[in-house]
């Protein structure tokens, strides 16, 4: 770990204390930077390129499977559980071959 990440890491709120019964959650942002240093770490001296369409590629088909699931199909619902319209939202839901 360099030293700029130690920095970052004793600025961050620790979470190894129980939460709802589990051992330890650890916070998508954690999950995400973990991520995004082992890609660094994987590139061995080639440059990234498109890291913000890699990323969003890479997250939001899940994101929009989770929040349909859990919405139960409902576009109007899941649109608002995302923050987003339900025109953006079925427009994405094509993108991504989800809609119905």
């Amino acid at each position: 770990m360099t030293a700029k990440n130690r920095a970052l890491a004793s600025r961050r709120p620790q979470y190894s204390r129980p939460v709802n019964g589990h051992a330890r959650e650890i916070p998508l942002r954690d999950h995400t930077e973990q991520a995004l240093n082992s890609y660094f770490d994987s590139l061995d001296g080639h440059r990234p390129g498109r890291l913000y369409e890699l990323v969003m590629r890479e997250v939001e088909l899940p994101l929009f499977q989770a929040v349909m699931d859990y919405a139960h199909g409902n576009q109007s619902r899941a649109a608002n559980i995302l923050g987003i319209n339900r025109g953006t939202l079925r427009k994405k839901l094509r993108e991504y071959g989800l809609s119905a």
